[in-house]
């Protein structure tokens, strides 16, 4: 099985989930509406995609036309049902795409922060696997509302952190495929951020990379199962 990962910039790839979906024997190929290109294939030769995190926001069309590009291409995902996992903007970008708010957030999220699962996370094939209560790697200015029809996955106290919709699409706000040297790089380009940040995710950061791997071999899993012939 091939997995396309949408991408939005060099900085934001998709570190420790190559990992995992090579471990698990499929290919994973990289594409960016911002390249002005068609996906390397045609959407059936994939059989999961993964969209990734950015500098940029959900409503600066403005500024990168290409993302009004985007949101149909999101569209159709749902659309089709395709297996479809969004991390941090991504989830935000497939919210938009269900028609769900996304704006400003009351405060940024930078760092370590505290996230629960809901109960309805529990038998849930892709965010299951995880910890009932963890701290996430997160980077984010902006949040989304929950789209109609989907279900919350996991929250903390300034918003939705993980949601399915419907059996086919997820959508996490922190980064779990994050690894040392994506942070170090975007510490490099932003404003300053919490003091002593970086020695603290050198000390996690193996533990993170782990919960990583398995989230994305879970939904892999699932996505293998859709694909499987009945």
């Amino acid at each position: 099985m091939d997995v396309l990962a949408v991408i939005h910039g060099e900085k934001v790839r998709a570190g420790v989930f190559g990992d995992a979906v090579a471990a698990r024997g499929h290919r994973l190929e990289e594409w960016s509406l911002a390249w002005g290109t068609s996906p390397p294939r045609p959407l059936d030769a994939y059989g999961a995609v993964l969209v990734f995190g950015g500098a940029m926001h959900a409503d600066q069309e403005g500024h990168h036309p290409w993302l009004r590009e985007e949101n149909l291409f999101l569209q159709r995902l749902l659309d089709l049902h395709k297996p479809v996992l969004g991390i941090c903007l991504g989830a935000q970008l497939l919210a938009k795409a269900a028609h769900a708010h996304v704006g400003p957030a009351k405060e940024p999220e930078i760092g370590w922060y505290s996230v629960e699962l809901t109960d309805d996370a529990r038998d849930d094939p892709v965010l299951g696997r995880l910890p009932a209560r963890f701290d996430a790697f997160q980077w984010h200015y902006y949040v989304h509302a929950l789209p109609a029809g989907a279900i919350e996955l996991a929250r903390n106290d300034l918003c939705t952190q993980a949601f399915r919709l419907g059996d086919s699409a997820w959508g996490v706000q922190f980064h779990p495929e994050v690894t040392l040297g994506q942070i170090e790089s975007w510490m490099q380009d932003d404003e300053p951020v919490p003091p002593g940040l970086l020695d603290e995710t050198r000390k996690r950061i193996d533990g993170w990379n782990e919960l990583g791997r398995s989230l994305c071999d879970a939904f892999v899993g699932a996505a293998e199962r859709v694909a499987a012939p009945a």
